[in-house]
């Protein structure tokens, strides 16, 4: 088992859309295949879904690779490449709340 970092989408904002750039966010970060990614929010106002890239640049919710409710989710990344995550309410996507994780290689 790889023992990887935990990063808290938003960091203490979390993901809660409002003021946060979630595309700068991740652009700070160096992610790795270990890593535990944390959404924190009000599951009555938000949801993690998580999509292709078709749809992440649609903002298309509807035809998820996973989802996710409970307002306190945890990801782990078990393989490289891109994680693309848009919350699903309708328009949150459209205002901004929508990160791609990626993970490179070795």
């Amino acid at each position: 088992m790889i023992d990887g970092t935990v990063y808290y989408v938003g960091d203490s904002a979390g993901w809660n859309g409002g003021n946060v750039d979630y595309h700068m966010w991740a652009s700070t970060k160096t992610f790795h295949v270990g890593d535990t990614i944390v959404f924190q929010y009000n599951q009555q106002l938000h949801s993690v879904v998580r999509v292709n890239l078709s749809d992440f640049r649609l903002c298309n919710a509807f035809d998820p690779i996973d989802s996710y409710s409970t307002g306190n989710d945890t990801i782990t990344i078990n393989g490289p490449g891109h994680f693309y995550f848009i919350c699903g309410f309708q328009g949150h996507c459209q205002a901004g709340q929508k990160v791609d994780i990626r993970v490179p290689k070795g």
